[in-house]
């Protein structure tokens, strides 16, 4: 054999016809031959006829062989897992189905083989049906049903595994669909008075969901209440928190919290929901009062805002508080009131929009390269600012790779009227 396990002897055929039926085998190989087999068989006399077949059967791979069932785990830790493992049913540590199950266990990335006698053809295809990809009797063997057995094992695999991870993919984009569903709600505004232009480019690098979330909704005193927030770290976990805290503030909202209140409330929630202690929460609260002239605004942590007012644009960022969680029960956030000019929007975001690397080195875009290409937006209409202002940054940050994380955009602001 081409490999044999340390102390355990290895049939041999002469050595001149091993090397004409592997040069032989290596002109007729197809691309997606294994290139490693792995033969768990304690009869000696098998094992040559085993070699025989693959010799002649044209596929080139290097056979390992192991006596038993612990030769093999031994094997499969020393030289990784191979392309297809011929098993037989009869070994001094395993027989039947138990073999199967046990050898699936130890490699579940091989195609399985099994080998069974004359009369064991019912155990090979409860073999097939445990999880094995093909059975051959060892009294009906040839050369080409043999290499067409081990060709056909080794596709199913991998069929099987492309299969498999296609489905895990497809659960993931189904439970990633539903979470963004859950960050990303519909407005629940009581008239056509305000306008909410939101956008959220979800960052997909290793296909991880974020816990960036926004939520706009209207109070019967007429006052527009808007939030922006940031869960740290991506994944599952990080998204349903970021949803338990979009659903948490609108609840609180809608029952008449507001300011430091507010913020305790909602860190309270993050706590008990966390994994671990090195989960936070960055966010901004936003209320608009009903006579248009003012906004209230909390910060917990998170990045300033844009003001636009006619055709300038600049960074406003309110005194604030830490994120919650980093100072559980010890933080403040203090709620500060700014003028709202007639016409004036404010735009909301996560840090995923500036945070992109851009130019040389690991230069980032950053608040002042954001504001400059917001004010090269100025004067557009307020979807055509958002939008461009996400494509402005994602080309800023294109020879890098582009932004990875996931961004939130919110812009805001009272309708004008006619009068």
């Amino acid at each position: 054999m081409a490999e044999a396990l340390e102390g355990v002897p290895a049939p041999r055929r002469n050595a001149d016809a091993v090397l004409s039926g592997t040069l032989e085998a290596s002109r007729s190989a197809w691309p997606g031959d294994p290139v490693a087999l792995l033969l768990v068989e304690d009869d000696p006399g098998d094992a040559l006829l085993v070699e025989e077949l693959l010799a002649d059967s044209g596929i080139s791979a290097a056979l390992s062989w192991a006596r038993s069932l612990a030769d093999a785990r031994r094997v499969l830790a020393e030289q990784g897992v191979p392309g297809c493992i011929l098993l037989d049913l009869h070994l001094p540590d395993a027989h039947g189905l138990d073999a199967v199950t046990q050898l699936l266990a130890a490699a579940p990335g091989a195609a399985v083989v099994v080998l069974t006698g004359l009369a064991e053809e019912a155990s090979g295809l409860a073999a097939v049906a445990a999880g094995a990809q093909d059975y051959l009797v060892k009294g009906q063997l040839e050369p080409q049903l043999f290499g067409r057995a081990v060709r056909y094992a080794a596709q199913r695999k991998q069929v099987e595994q492309a299969a498999a991870a296609l489905q895990v993919e497809r659960v993931r984009a189904q439970e990633n669909s539903r979470l963004e569903r859950g960050l990303l709600p519909v407005p629940l505004l009581r008239g056509d008075g305000f306008e909410v232009v939101s956008r959220y480019r979800p960052g997909r690098a290793q296909a991880l969901l974020g816990g960036d979330f926004y939520d706009v909704v209207e109070t019967a005193d007429g006052t527009v209440h808007a939030v922006v927030g940031d869960v740290s770290g991506h994944g599952p976990a990080e998204a349903a928190l970021g949803v338990c805290l979009r659903v948490a503030w609108r609840s609180f909202v809608l029952a008449g919290s507001s300011g430091s209140t507010l913020m305790e409330l909602l860190e309270q929630i993050l706590v008990a929901e966390r994994d671990g202690e090195q989960l936070f929460a960055t966010l901004t609260s936003l209320s608009f009062t009903p006579d248009r002239r003012r906004v209230r605004v909390v910060r917990a942590g998170h990045p300033g805002m844009l003001q636009r007012v006619g055709g300038a644009v600049e960074w406003v960022e309110p005194p604030g508080g830490p994120a919650l969680g980093l100072l559980p029960g010890l933080a403040h956030w203090p709620q500060e009131e700014l003028p709202l000019p007639p016409g004036a929007g404010l735009a909301l975001f996560t840090d995923g929009l500036f945070e992109g690397h851009t130019g040389r080195g690991r230069e980032r875009l950053g608040e002042r390269g954001l504001l400059a290409l917001a004010r090269k937006a100025a004067g557009l209409a307020s979807d055509l600012f958002v939008d461009t202002l996400i494509s402005d940054a994602e080309a800023a940050a294109a020879g890098h790779g582009g932004l990875a994380d996931d961004v939130a955009l919110v812009h805001l602001g009272w309708k004008q009227t006619d009068s």
